[in-house]
């Protein structure tokens, strides 16, 4: 049936009218958020750059969002077992994940299977800090300066050792970068995170390690000597240290940047609000004083421009693992 003109306008106006009220109420009826605790998951050990982060963020987050964000360390298998949990919990907001840009970008090119898919089973939400991978050596070995360190790995082939955060973590491929590169042999001991291969380290166990920044703390003491910066340029924490491509060992770029994912199918408003959130934890003055003591520089970043960022992260590290013919069993 047909209404006249006059009796039509009325009519579609209340039908615009209670589209809006029935928005409105549909609105008002959804289940607010955060009604919980959120949990952290941090897919390393504790004491190490990605737990350091997660634990400098996640006062700010709490009070932020009203609700406590619990930190929850998962570590194992290269941050496959944190991430893997998930990957797989529920898509409701109360649980992420903050990782290193090698979880993300390295893991698919090292496993022949993984039990998620980083691409399709997490989605970016945040990017938290650049984090730079530091050349550092014990001091007993006879060197104080790269140029020195480079020749005496050179003059002792297979006999030093060095540690790295795990098989195919981001220190352990900065170092492939290092010895492909100037063509030196070193023997590689993996551990299960940072934290315990620099305990090592500090011990002698192990000649040097690419630290993703804890260990920077023992270097004005004494306890370990900072001999470069594994980066396509100088930090601007220590100016001056060199990069290695200035020792004339290119395309070492050892540069990932760590940041917190959900579970795919996280709804899109959430996953907006743990950005904006992120982003302004990442101006307090104390986050900022954590992420430079680990010689990296906070990366506020918005949804899109994170993912893109790890696209071209994932490409780059893939091209390398590649073409030297890493795997891991």
């Amino acid at each position: 049936m047909r209404f006249p003109s006059r009796i039509a306008r009325p009519i579609a106006v209340a039908m615009c009218a209670l589209g809006l009220a029935g928005s409105a109420a549909a609105q008002g009826n959804a289940t607010p958020w955060p009604v919980k605790p959120i949990r952290l998951v941090v897919n390393f050990p504790a004491g190490g750059a990605a737990d350091t982060l997660a634990r400098g963020i996640s006062p700010t987050l709490s009070e932020a969002l009203k609700r406590p964000v619990v930190v929850d360390n998962r570590p194992g298998a290269n941050g496959i077992v944190g991430g893997d949990a998930v990957a797989k919990a529920q898509p409701d907001g109360y649980t992420f994940l903050l990782t290193s840009g090698g979880a993300v970008a390295i893991d698919p090119f090292l496993y022949k299977k993984m039990p998620y898919d980083p691409l399709r089973d997490l989605t970016p939400v945040a990017s938290v800090a650049l984090v730079r991978v530091y050349l550092l050596v014990h001091p007993s070995l006879p060197v104080k300066t790269l140029g020195e360190f480079v020749s005496y790995v050179r003059e002792h082939p297979g006999k030093l050792s060095y540690g790295s955060a795990g098989n195919g973590s981001t220190p352990h491929i900065a170092a492939e970068m290092f010895k492909r590169s100037g063509g030196l042999d070193a023997v590689h001991v993996p551990y299960k995170g940072a934290a315990p291969a620099l305990g090592d380290l500090l011990a002698g166990q192990v000649q040097f390690m690419f630290d993703p920044g804890p260990g920077l703390q023992y270097v004005a003491s004494g306890k370990l000597r900072l001999l470069a910066v594994a980066s396509a340029r100088r930090a601007p924490q220590f100016p001056d240290v060199p990069t290695l491509a200035e020792a004339g060992l290119r395309d070492v770029d050892g540069d990932s940047t760590f940041g917190v994912y959900a579970p795919a199918g996280t709804p899109p408003a959430i996953l907006e609000r743990m950005n904006r959130e992120i982003n302004q934890a990442l101006s307090a003055a104390s986050l900022q004083e954590s992420v430079r003591k680990l010689g990296g520089t906070a990366e506020p970043m918005s949804i899109r421009a994170y993912g893109e960022r790890q696209i071209a992260d994932r490409a780059r590290y893939g091209r390398f693992i590649r073409q030297a013919g890493i795997t891991v069993d």
